[in-house]
């Protein structure tokens, strides 16, 4: 039985990069356990690993569930500078998505639910 998960992103810089993901998040690491290492819990059980080192090459992409897509995408743009951000929508998928590097080339996106009762479903399951 899976009871958690982490993901695990390299940058060459920790300090710029802990800086680059507390803007992404909106706040500071949940833990530091050590230098060259910080950590997220995304959701309950859901963990992202900054560590210092070398990024692999086309990592990902990690994709976070939101709210609103287009307010994230403004606001990466303007504060983290994203510039290659497209939000893409097709018929036979119940979400829209996009997809965004980090100065690493470590590849993200988030993604936003089309159905709101889905969304708020999701939300109580993950929440409860």
């Amino acid at each position: 039985m899976i009871i958690e998960m982490t993901m695990q992103v390299r940058v060459t810089d920790i300090e710029k990069g802990q800086k680059w993901y507390q803007t992404l998040f909106n706040r500071k690491p949940d833990f530091l356990p050590h230098e060259g290492f910080a950590e997220w819990e995304i959701i309950s059980g859901c963990w992202l690993q900054v560590a210092e080192g070398t990024p692999s090459e086309a990592s990902g992409p990690l994709r976070l569930g939101v709210i609103d897509i287009e307010g994230e995408r403004r606001r990466l743009v303007k504060e983290l500078k994203i510039d290659k951000f497209k939000i893409y929508l097709r018929e036979e998928v119940p979400v829209k998505w996009g997809i965004f590097t980090n100065p690493w080339g470590n590849h993200l996106g988030f993604f936003e639910y089309l159905d709101k009762k889905d969304e708020e479903e999701r939300i109580k399951s993950i929440v409860r």
